[in-house]
């Protein structure tokens, strides 16, 4: 097959794309910047300005599936009113260039598959989370919300559209894994807030092999969760993270401490997301790190 990729150089881009090309597939990846990045053998990059068509429309003619990924990370900086409209507008502005994309093409490929988060859901403490739960009206929720529909017209077109709500990805780089585990690299790691909060989490080998299997899976349509079965509560997490660094587990971080130095950035965290990836399993997926620790080791090792 061939692929493109809209944001593939980032976490979940990576890792996607070293399978790909395991498995003998070609790659495009649109960049920015396609001169910072040293692409691996197989791989195209192609430089696009992440608003329009202009310079790489005309490779939907020969692709097979679009993976849009696109977007500034959410963990890169504060959520200051300036940073929100880059989040959003970088989303946005990626969507729409690939509905361009598609209406332009004489050939469109079979599948786009559209990136989402777990924040898109209403944060909701014990209640457990499936693709039917009500979207959260928060920043989180907004913006996943408005994300997922930037695409939302390729259906029109006769492209099958398959949206991925992520939950908190398991790999050594991501952000939101390293909030968790630097007070326990420092000594100094305890519970977070209340400890009660859940989060929805996925390996990143389990997210790839979502990914690839939603591709493969004609029948597949429409949001799935990604996510592991096993939600796990926080005060737990610490300590699985406790046990696979050899750290202690004793120093309770406030909630308070965290908005103060996150703000709103501090609901990554803070929140409880229990979410289920019930339509996925239902496809037949299998999960290869349904446990936390065992997932943690997995990376520690």
């Amino acid at each position: 097959m061939h692929l493109i990729l809209a944001g593939g150089s980032g976490l979940i881009g990576t890792a996607l794309t070293r399978r790909l090309l395991i498995d003998g597939h070609t790659v495009t990846i649109l960049s920015r910047n396609p001169e910072a990045h040293a692409a691996p053998e197989g791989v195209r990059l192609v430089q696009w300005d992440g608003r329009s068509a202009d310079g790489w429309g005309s490779l939907v003619n020969e692709t097979d599936a679009i993976i849009n990924l696109a977007g500034v990370n959410l963990g890169g900086g504060l959520w200051t009113r300036k940073r929100k409209a880059q989040l959003l507008n970088s989303r946005l502005d990626a969507g729409e260039a690939i509905v361009e994309a598609l209406r332009q093409a004489e050939k469109r490929p079979e599948v786009l598959v559209q990136s989402s988060a777990a924040g898109y859901y209403r944060a909701s403490g014990d209640t457990l989370l499936d693709e039917s739960s009500p979207p959260g009206s928060d920043f989180q929720g907004n913006l996943c919300q408005r994300w997922e529909e930037s695409t939302h017209a390729v259906e029109e077109l006769g492209v099958r559209r398959v949206v991925i709500r992520s939950g908190v990805v398991f790999e050594r780089r991501a952000f939101i894994l390293k909030m968790f585990m630097l007070p326990f690299r420092m000594f100094v790691g305890g519970p977070i807030g209340t400890g009660r909060q859940y989060v929805s989490w996925i390996h990143i080998q389990d997210e790839v092999d979502a990914i690839l299997f939603l591709i493969n899976h004609q029948d597949a349509s429409g949001t799935f969760n990604l996510m592991s079965p096993q939600p796990v509560r926080n005060a737990e997490l610490g300590r699985m993270i406790g046990r696979v660094l050899h750290r202690p587990y004793w120093f309770p971080v406030p909630a308070f401490a965290m908005r103060l130095a996150l703000g709103e950035l501090s609901t990554v965290v803070l929140d409880s997301w229990r979410g289920v990836p019930t339509r996925l399993m239902e496809q037949g997926f299998r999960f290869k790190f349904e446990n936390p620790e065992t997932a943690l080791r997995d990376l520690a090792g």
